[in-house]
């Protein structure tokens, strides 16, 4: 059905296989499709030069399918570049792509209700988060905390962004403040500002979240642990009061390219000052440097440079000077 993509009957067939069942390896998709293992693995190397299957994040060494709706568009469009391929050819691999989406549908475990999807695994979110992006049509804003990002996240988001970039599309982020001090996230930051997207840096960020056109959120089920999964909803409603919240979260950022204004020596930084409310709120220093997105060690330094600084032998001591002084 799919030759016309360029697809064999045994590429499809393995395609067709680790769209419906990805778990098992060579020898368990063998068995099931009747081919030998040879071959799957043949089909298995092509699939992976047309980027049907990209390298597994929930299991390492392991593969998956993109999603039909992505993988064969992509496709689709190598053809269309094709000056040599003629428009009834074109039809005919849409038909058949839209013939693998509909076939597939159901294979999927995350599915929609009510106009919210619950994302489990790092697979389906990333799957997910492809099929947003490729329909992207103006707008991507994205609140980022945490500090340092993982290699594995930049990478997956690496390609995303530069083909959203290369179509028009403005990409607005706000990361935290202590993702300066890594350099592989403030290199990613300064490529993303070169390709012509917007970053800014905030000392404290509400939680991780991604709007798309302003009708899609996707927002971690649990802030902790992102591991847990995702729910992606399109309710207008929560969209609108989550790009409310993005918009608020931007006003107060300041922009990659340029430093905070440095307070005089008596005045602490705007990470301090926020490290000084955590604390004075009663939260753990552990807690605090979460939410700050830096480590223990480092909320620990900074917070003796301010005992120092308000000349106090206490944190309680200290407290109440920066209560004296304004601070709080």
């Amino acid at each position: 059905m799919l030759q016309t993509l360029g697809l064999g009957a045994d590429v499809e067939a393995v395609y067709r296989g680790m769209l419906a069942d990805p778990s098992g390896g060579i020898a368990a998709l063998s068995t099931r499709l009747g081919l030998t293992q040879a071959r799957v693995r043949e089909g298995l190397d092509r699939l992976v030069d047309l980027d049907l299957l990209k390298p597994s994040r929930d299991s390492p060494g392991a593969l998956r399918a993109v999603r039909p709706e992505l993988g064969l568009e992509l496709l689709l469009r190598r053809q269309e570049e094709e000056p040599a391929r003629q428009q009834q050819e074109l039809a005919r691999s849409r038909a058949a792509a839209a013939q693998v989406v509909s076939e597939f549908a159901e294979l999927s475990p995350n599915t929609e209700v009510d106009g919210a999807e619950r994302l489990v695994g790092m697979d389906a979110i990333q799957g997910r988060l492809e099929q947003l992006a490729h329909g992207l049509v103006g707008e991507c804003l994205a609140i980022l905390p945490g500090g340092a990002l993982s290699e594995a996240s930049l990478k997956a988001s690496r390609p995303l962004d530069q083909r959203a970039l290369a179509r028009g599309i403005e990409m607005r982020s706000v990361y935290q403040d202590s993702a300066r001090n890594d350099p592989t996230t403030l290199s990613y930051a300064r490529w993303l500002t070169e390709q012509g997207g917007q970053v800014r840096t905030s000392p404290l960020l509400p939680p991780r979240l991604l709007i798309f056109d302003r009708t899609v959120a996707v927002v971690p089920i649990d802030p902790g642990n992102s591991r847990l999964g995702a729910l992606c909803t399109s309710a207008p409603g929560i969209v609108a009061s989550l790009a409310t919240l993005f918009e608020q979260t931007w006003a107060s950022a300041v922009p990659l390219g340029a430093d905070r204004p440095r307070p005089s020596d008596a005045r602490p930084t705007a990470t301090e000052l926020e490290l000084l409310k955590l604390l004075a709120s009663g939260m753990t220093d552990e807690a605090a440097g979460k939410r700050l997105g830096v480590s223990l060690r480092t909320v620990r330094r900074q917070m003796s440079a301010l005992m120092e600084r308000l000349h106090a032998t206490s944190r309680f001591e200290a407290g109440l000077k920066a209560a004296q002084q304004g601070w709080l």
